[in-house]
């Protein structure tokens, strides 16, 4: 009998001490809203993609640029020095002695020169359209980021609360039957039960307690995935909570879910038309089709315009007396390159192919991505509702086997059957609830109307 108490003991220390390790309701609040504004912030993947971005757009100023006249200024000073030996020079046969020479004559020089391209083949205008749609593709695909880590912060979060969830009834599990090993330990001592129900009742606890500590480390696996996502310091105690997430999910939404789940084609569309990424593909296609225009351009002549200002003199203070002025307009056509030219046009075709045959690939995928969505949701709908029934099955069930189990007319192991389905379903029920809500959140991220 003293290694009954004494086990019941150790499984009491032993409930304090998990229960000392609940998740933690200390530190700094961290709502959802507040987790998806650090993540833009912070995480890497939109970093890198507001970089691309601002990169592209740095490329159309360029692209502009090419529409105005380039103006250069120069100078130079050039010292040159002749040295000549003394030497003797035979002329009509006479001879002569010429002396050593030596002089140093200065150099100084500078000019102002335009230039301006009257026209390239059409390269130009090719390069700006491909500028511009190139910087509208790495904001689309910017955009997508945003959305498709909007949608990871929101799953994580909702990960979390699941966990939360889930070590809350591995506790209430623990607890009730803790209770139950109190009750059958009186009950052997005055000899209603058999020790063999003690013992059968300990080793539950004791699994209930291992359950116990796998949901807790779930849960604090869960939180360093999210603070790990958003970048914030794991190192920091976090308050994981926001009470404007429901999990009372009425018949109201099960029913406007069910109805979202049949309208596929409206959907499709919807997305495809909203979809970020689909819009970074359009201007992917459409800057490989002026690539090839622009590739094009060689087969054409190029004419340019000049004008130039120059002002030189051996001597620095009258330089301004030397002034020339030179203006003209060049046309330069190459004729034949070595198929140099013939060679870009097949690369810059090949690249709008491809362009093409990702703008379809993308169109397929939002379908896929539609469809696999809607499935989703119906398929959380049907748990959902599932898990309702099975609970409230469940709970009579357990009810019944308890009673009978105390009135004597039951046994030991339908209470703990009728208990392990209890539990099973309260478990079912929270992981459907959070698993209705995701995928709610999923259809959001797939439809990709959302700004953020």
């Amino acid at each position: 009998m003293r290694k009954i108490e004494l086990s019941l003991v150790i499984g009491l220390c032993m409930f304090q001490i998990l229960g000392a390790q609940m998740p933690n309701k200390e530190g700094k609040k961290l709502s959802l809203d507040d987790a998806i504004k650090i993540a833009l912030e912070q995480n890497v993947s939109v970093r890198q993609a507001q970089n691309n971005m601002e990169s592209a757009q740095s490329g159309v100023l360029t692209a502009y640029g090419s529409y105005l006249p380039t103006l250069s200024a120069s100078g130079g000073w050039t010292r040159t020095q002749s040295e000549r030996p003394a030497s003797t020079q035979i002329i009509g046969g006479i001879p002569f002695s010429v002396g050593a020479l030596s002089s140093t004559v200065n150099n100084f020089s500078t000019g102002l020169s335009v230039g301006y391209t009257v026209f390239d083949g059409f390269s130009r205008e090719a390069n700006f359209n491909r500028a511009v749609s190139t910087a509208i593709s790495s904001e689309q695909t910017a955009a997508r980021t945003r959305q498709l880590i909007v949608f990871s912060v929101q799953s994580s979060y909702l990960n979390v609360l699941r966990n939360e969830q889930l070590v809350k009834v591995s506790e209430e599990n623990l607890k009730r039957d803790l209770r139950q090993l109190d009750r059958i330990t009186e009950s052997n001592r005055v000899g209603a039960l058999s020790l063999a129900d003690v013992y059968r009742q300990q080793s539950i606890v004791a699994n209930d307690e291992l359950s116990l500590i796998s949901a807790q480390n779930n849960y604090d696996k869960a939180v360093a995935d999210l603070l790990s996502l958003i970048g914030a310091d794991i190192g920091q105690d976090y308050k994981i909570e926001d009470p404007t997430i429901r999990t009372d999910i009425d018949a109201a939404e099960l029913g406007t879910a069910e109805g979202i789940t049949k309208d596929f084609v409206s959907l499709r569309k919807r997305a495809t038309a909203t979809r970020p990424d689909y819009q970074s593909a359009v201007e992917s296609y459409s800057a490989a089709e002026s690539g090839v225009t622009s590739a094009s351009s060689r087969y054409w002549p190029s004419v340019s315009a000049f004008a130039g200002y120059n002002l030189s003199s051996s001597e620095f203070e009258s330089i301004k007396d030397n002034r020339g002025i030179n203006w003209g307009v060049s046309l330069r056509w190459s004729l034949f390159d070595g198929f140099l030219t013939n060679q870009n046009i097949q690369a810059a075709q090949a690249t709008r192919r491809n362009a093409e045959l990702t703008l379809l690939q993308t169109e397929r995928n939002i379908s896929v991505d539609v469809k696999k969505a809607l499935l989703d949701l119906e398929a959380a709908r049907k748990q959902f509702e599932a898990s309702e029934k099975s609970v409230l099955s469940a709970t009579q069930d357990r009810r019944v086997a308890e009673e009978r189990y105390n009135l004597g007319s039951g046994t030991l192991l339908d209470l703990l059957t009728a208990n392990a389905n209890f539990v099973n379903s309260q478990a079912s029920r929270v992981n459907a609830t959070y698993n209705y809500i995701i995928a709610r959140k999923n259809l959001e991220y797939v439809m990709g109307d959302k700004a953020y």
